[in-house]
This record gives C-alpha cells, sequence and structure tokens, in this order.
C-alpha cells in the first residue's frame, strides 16, 4: 500500500513501490523514480456511477497514478488533510476529494436538498474501505466530533465531508450574520446526529439555499 504523508501543509508526498494511487487529474506537481500516468473517468465506478454522471452532468476526471518512487500533488495551493479508513465510509465533496489509495472503492451517494443548497448538485463521492484518502481545504481543517449527546449543526458553504454512523438532516434556519443585520434572507443548515466526525473548512463557498 502506498504511503501518505504531508510536505508543510498543500503538498502530498505519496511512497509508491509498484503500487497505484487515483488522484484529481492535473494535480501531480512533481515525481522521481517511475511513474506511469492514465486518465479515467470518476464521479463513481460500475453502473451507478455511470448513470450518476449522466443524470447530474457531473464529470469529475481523476488519474491512476502508479510506478517506483515519490510523486508529490498539490491542488491550487489549498490545505492537505489526511483520512485513515478503517472498513468505515468518507461522504465527501468531489471538488475537495485530492488522492485516494488504488484499493479504496469510490461511489455517489444521494443528497438531496443538502447538495442542492451548496450548489453542488444532488450527489456526493463517497470512498470505502481500507486505507488512506487526502482532501483539500481552502485554509486548515477543522475536524469536529459529532457525539448522540451533542449533535452538530454545519454551513453548508463551510461543509468538506463526513465519516462514521453519522445522520444528516436539512433544516432552516438563522446564522450569526443574519442576527448581526447582515443577512438578507431564510438561511439553511446541515445538522448532524450519531458518531462521527464532520470535517469544515474556515471558509464559505458560494452557496444558492439562502444567505448562508
Amino acid at each position: 500500500m502506498a504511503t501518505f504523508r504531508l510536505q508543510g501543509s498543500r503538498v502530498l508526498a505519496v511512497d509508491m513501490t509498484g503500487d497505484a494511487v487515483k488522484a484529481k487529474n492535473g494535480s501531480m506537481v512533481a515525481y522521481d523514480g517511475q511513474m506511469a500516468f492514465k486518465k479515467m473517468t470518476g464521479g463513481g465506478e460500475g453502473i451507478r456511477g455511470m448513470v450518476t454522471r449522466r443524470v447530474t452532468g457531473e464529470q469529475m476526471t481523476v488519474m491512476e497514478v502508479k510506478g517506483h518512487g515519490t510523486c508529490w500533488f498539490a491542488d491550487r495551493a489549498t490545505e492537505i488533510n489526511l483520512v485513515r479508513l478503517q472498513g468505515d465510509k468518507l461522504y465527501v465533496e468531489a471538488s475537495n476529494l485530492l488522492c485516494t489509495d488504488a484499493g479504496l472503492r469510490t461511489g455517489t451517494s444521494f443528497t438531496g436538498l443538502r447538495g442542492a443548497s451548496q450548489g453542488n448538485g444532488l450527489f456526493t463521492t463517497t470512498v470505502e474501505g481500507t486505507g488512506q484518502a487526502a482532501i483539500v481545504s481552502d485554509g486548515p481543517a477543522v475536524v469536529l466530533r459529532v457525539s448522540r449527546q451533542y449533535p452538530l449543526t454545519v454551513d453548508p458553504g463551510a461543509y468538506i465531508a463526513h465519516q462514521g454512523d453519522v445522520r444528516q438532516s436539512f433544516q432552516s434556519g438563522v446564522t450569526f450574520r443574519t442576527l448581526m443585520g447582515e443577512g438578507g434572507g431564510e438561511a439553511f443548515q446541515i445538522r448532524f446526529e450519531g458518531d462521527g466526525l464532520v470535517y469544515v473548512q474556515p471558509s464559505e463557498r458560494t452557496t444558492i439555499a439562502g444567505d448562508v
């Protein structure tokens, strides 16, 4: 299995000894040794992924990198966060997924109104199995714990990913900016319940479901 390690906070180094990884197309910035690159069409593996791409028009392009040596990846100087999976599933926005072990299975999951509120469509990417994944964030990501005693409410524009036995629901409410008189209308939030982790970034992407 390939070894993931960070060099600084914005460059991912992956050491490979005949292993393979899947990475966002165009994210390779350097490599040594011998590497082979193959372009793949992502957005989910198998028939379901194909159907999802046709229904939503989503086209996530990834590449497979295989070889002996070290390959370095980066994406627009964004911060990189390593996630280790132990047979569980990671839900992550496609634009925030940088690199995964080739043995991890990728797919799609229906998000409904949550995805629509973020402007990301009705589906999100899933990564499942045992291995490592690298996700990117606009600024250092914050990892927040969700417990059965303490549910978590997140601004859709700051959400990146989540993992664990977590249920999510879509709710309307007000933001701090609304309370301060800076909001212009109804806002929407994501509520997480259960037991797991939620990754958020300290920067809000543009959303389409209200002033969030």
